[in-house]
């Protein structure tokens, strides 16, 4: 019976090593840029644009598959615009414009 205890604490210590092993070597690093495009749309999640609302155009349009944030028909000019600076840049316009030391 101790036996049987000890082989399952052995057994399951190992496999949790193995796991985590496996977690750091397997990590899948998430493009930042999807959600903050996301999040710049108007979040209607409408699918006007084709894609599954704004998150799956935010996706397409990181990855090059989508080509302008025009496909978007609810965003404003002022959506547009910002999504286009960011990017070019890689910073959010207004994120900067509020980030002033006083």
């Amino acid at each position: 019976m101790l036996n049987a205890i000890l082989m399952m604490i052995v057994l399951g210590a190992a496999l949790g090593l193995l796991l985590a092993i496996a977690g750091v070597f397997f990590q899948v690093e998430e493009d930042t840029r999807v959600e903050q495009i996301t999040t710049m749309l108007p979040g209607l999640n409408c699918g006007a644009c084709g894609y599954p609302g704004c998150n799956g155009l935010a996706t397409a349009l990181v990855s090059g598959e989508a080509k302008s944030v025009t496909l978007c028909k609810p965003s404003t000019a002022t959506h547009r615009d910002r999504i286009n600076s960011f990017m070019e840049s890689g910073v959010d316009p207004l994120a900067s414009a509020h980030s002033h030391s006083v």
